[in-house]
């Protein structure tokens, strides 16, 4: 089964992203970490808007490139009190939001195309949203060892736009 993969671009933005693309983009990063069936969001948005959600969520009133916002927490722990499976089985993982403004100012900061920004920010939300971290600098190595490992395997990304 497919992973359902639900993209919202905010109005204003449409012409800028492809959604299908994008789409394409979040369903090779959970092909290449073999999990299914889950569903997902990726929402492209303004700056304001993913400033005020890390503002509310996370205490930091600044504007940042990607959150993720996960839905299933794998604690190790004993199993914690959950909400129930829907009956097609399918795992909602949560959302990924990015800011489109951010993605063009880094990529011209990198030296290289929105559309590579998208995939990077993109592939690192839906890293996020399966547990990856990089709080630590064992995580952080890990995360963005993942990161190249599956941009790596996209080929080229240049065809969003």
């Amino acid at each position: 089964m497919e992973p359902e993969i639900n993209v919202h671009i905010e109005k204003k933005l449409k012409a800028s992203v492809r959604e299908n693309w994008l789409k394409s983009i979040a369903q090779k990063a959970l092909e290449i970490e073999g999990v299914a069936p889950v569903e997902l969001g990726v929402v492209i948005t303004d700056t304001e808007t993913v400033r005020q959600l890390n503002r509310t969520y996370r205490g930091l009133d600044e504007p940042t490139d990607v959150l993720a916002f996960r839905m299933h927490l794998d604690t190790g722990q004993e199993q914690q009190p959950s909400f129930v499976a829907p009956p097609d089985g399918v795992r909602h993982l949560g959302e990924v939001i990015i800011s489109y403004p951010q993605s063009v100012q880094q990529a011209h900061e990198q030296r290289h195309s929105v559309d590579q920004e998208l995939a990077l920010l993109t592939v690192h939300g839906v890293l996020h949203l399966l547990g990856y971290d990089h709080e630590q600098p064992e995580e952080s190595q890990r995360m963005r060892a993942k990161e190249e490992e599956i941009l790596g395997k996209l080929g080229a990304v240049e065809s969003g736009n």
